[in-house]
Parts: C-alpha cells; structure tokens; sequence
C-alpha cells in the first residue's frame, strides 16, 4: 500500500468515525480530495485507490491535467473551490462538474449564459463570507436571501450547496453552524465545510462534503 493510500484510508475512517459520532449514515458525507497544486502523475494514485471526487482551485491549472484524467477513468466528479473570475465561466462551465465558488452577481450572470450556450449544467455552490473576511470572497450572511432568490428566479439558476471557509484564527464551529442555519433558512440541502485541520468538527454541525488536501496529498 502506498503512503497516499494510507492517507487517504485514514482521512475516510475518521471521517466514518466523525459520522458515526454525530449520529449520521456512514457515508453520507462527500470527501473533496484537494488535488491543487500537484501533477497529474501525483493524483492517479489517489483515484487507484478508488477517489472519484477532486477539489481545484484554479481553472488553468486544471485544464492542463483534469480532460485527461477524466478521459482515463469513469466517473470522476471534479469541483472548483476556488475564486472564480468571470472571463474564465465559458472554461470552468466545460470542464468542473460542481462549482462551489458562486460569490457575487456578475459571476451567476456569466455561469447562466454559459450554461445555456453548452447546454451543460454543473451543480452550484454559493460561497458565504461567514467571517465578513474583507481579503476573502463570498457572499455576506445577510445579503445571501437576496442572492439565491436572484439566481432562482431571474437567472433560473437551481443552488445545490453552501460553502465556507472560516477565518483561520477562530473557532471554526460557529462558522459552519451559521453556515446550516442559512442553508435551512433557504432551502438548502448540501454543505461544504470542513478542511484538513477542522472537517471532523465540520462533519459534527452538518457537513455535506469536506475538502481534503494536505491530509491525503501531504504538504506542498
């Protein structure tokens, strides 16, 4: 057995542990492998092991590995967890099939005409500020009613999830628990919280799908 099969083994138990503890199903949380920043030849091993959902940050970057990797093994799920800037829709609609990242108008305005023109629809995310972080993208808690009420309507866009990143010197529980009560609050049913340091305290408050990189990939 590899190293990263190990990793990642250990990453998937504690995640059925963390589960388990919160009273919830043995798999019904999503893990997000965070394969940013690695080559192609570093991530094969990992989908070897049976991985099939894949977290990327930057729509370049992961245009140079993911259409071959996609086209070498069925059934890969490939997530975009980072900003996205609105020249890059046409791209991150062809090749992500769940982006997490919508934060403000101009972006679900780019993604619903890109989506009409492909006539693709990957499933969508809305990234919410929980920290009011000024250096950190997303929506704010109480301009969010607001916002997923445009991108069903107006834009006909349908919202699958939720997604946060907590101020990294603070208490994350906080964070994910306003990150349920909005979900609820709007309908809501996918959450995606957690990273390699707070995903079992994530999986506790109700997460969805936690995003794991330096867990199962090491350090870069």
């Amino acid at each position: 057995m590899t190293q990263l099969q190990e990793r990642l083994d250990a990453v998937k138990s504690r995640i059925a542990a963390a589960e388990r503890e919160a009273g919830r199903s043995v798999g019904s949380v999503t893990l997000v492998a965070v394969s940013k920043t690695f080559e192609a030849d570093d991530i094969r091993p990992a989908i070897a092991a049976g991985q099939r959902v894949f977290g990327e940050n930057r729509v370049q970057e992961s245009q140079g590995k993911w259409p071959d990797l996609k086209a070498e093994t069925a059934g890969i799920e490939l997530h975009l967890i980072g900003p996205l800037q609105s020249n890059k829709a046409a791209e991150a609609v062809a090749l992500f099939d769940v982006i997490e990242t919508v934060d403000r108008e101009k972006i679900a305005r780019a993604l619903a005409a890109e989506m009409k023109r492909q006539g693709r629809a990957p499933r969508l995310y809305i990234q919410v500020n929980t920290g009011l972080e000024p250096q950190k993208a997303g929506i704010a808690p109480d301009e969010l009613p607001a916002f997923v009420a445009l991108c069903r309507g107006e834009l006909a866009l349908e919202i699958e999830g939720l997604m946060c990143i907590p101020p990294a010197d603070e208490n994350p529980g906080p964070h994910f628990a306003l990150l349920a009560r909005l979900a609820a609050e709007a309908g809501i049913e996918k959450l995606s919280m957690g990273m390699s340091g707070d995903y079992e305290t994530a999986i506790a408050f109700g997460a969805t799908g936690v995003r794991v990189g330096s867990a199962i990939f090491g350090s870069r």
